[in-house]
């Protein structure tokens, strides 16, 4: 059965296709998890597949300081006292029939994680989904100069043994939950394959880090075996690390 707030846009021949997910929010420092999709998207020939409505998971007029609230509320845009554009939550799945790949981006959800979860893993059963993969990163004491490392958890002990075999350590952790560890735990009870895979970038930078994110795509693209043109994003990688060495350098300079 469809859930109520799944709303199914198209029905493409997918072939045991491999979902991956991003998510805004809790592990997507660096905009890695987000910024993976994103240019998955850019890069593929996708299609939108599906969405979920957004009015039941998210908190809008949260508590707090107006800097705290404005995290929770849709973004809107008005320009000369006419409203151009109001944006609640996004939450949509894309097709990629020749990469055998259905992509999902959302924000993770405030509320009704089990409602949510059965919307994600519905999609995936409709299609007859291989494995999902989750992608996200972890601020660690890592350099800015190498490849992140890899940590990977998953919803079955019979994946256990390839965690290695795709280049990611054990995940340790034990602290509050995402949204993603509870579907990994609902994933688990329905058998169905889920990994995932956290980067651990640089807890010294801010903002966006094309470095992780080219770091990212690269591996990622290894795992599902497909083939992603990337002489861009090795570009900007490369410029973004230039620039971190020069105020690094200033700020011992400073020092």
């Amino acid at each position: 059965m469809i859930p109520d707030a799944l709303n199914m846009l198209a029905r493409p021949d997918l072939d045991r296709p491999r979902m991956i997910l991003g998510f805004t929010g809790w592990m997507d420092g660096g905009d890695v998890s987000t910024g993976t999709v994103n240019t998955l998207l850019s890069k593929l020939d996708a299609e939108v597949l599906a969405d979920i409505r957004p009015e039941e998971f998210y908190i809008y007029g949260s508590p707090g300081s107006m800097e705290t609230s404005a995290l929770f509320r849709p973004h809107a845009a008005i320009s000369e006292g006419l409203l151009q554009a109001y944006q609640p939550p996004v939450s949509r799945f894309y097709s990629c029939p020749d990469d055998r790949l259905i992509l999902f981006e959302g924000r993770e959800p405030n509320l009704h994680w089990p409602e949510y979860a059965e919307c994600i893993l519905t999609v995936a059963e409709e299609f007859g989904t291989e494995a999902i993969y989750f992608v996200g990163s972890v601020a660690g004491v890592v350099p800015h100069t190498r490849d992140p490392r890899l940590f990977a958890s998953v919803s079955r002990p019979e994946l256990h043994e390839q965690i290695e075999r795709i280049g990611a350590r054990p995940s340790d952790y034990e602290g509050p939950a995402s949204f993603v560890t509870h579907l990994t735990h609902v994933a688990g009870e329905r058998e169905i394959d889920l990994y995932s895979l956290v980067a651990e970038i640089p807890a010294y930078i801010r903002g966006t880090n094309p470095r992780c994110i080219e770091a990212m795509v690269r591996r990622l693209a290894a795992i599902l075996g497909i083939q992603i043109e990337n002489a861009d994003l090795r570009a900007a990688s490369d410029a973004f690390e230039r620039k971190i060495n020069q105020l690094a350098t200033k700020r011992e300079e400073l020092g």
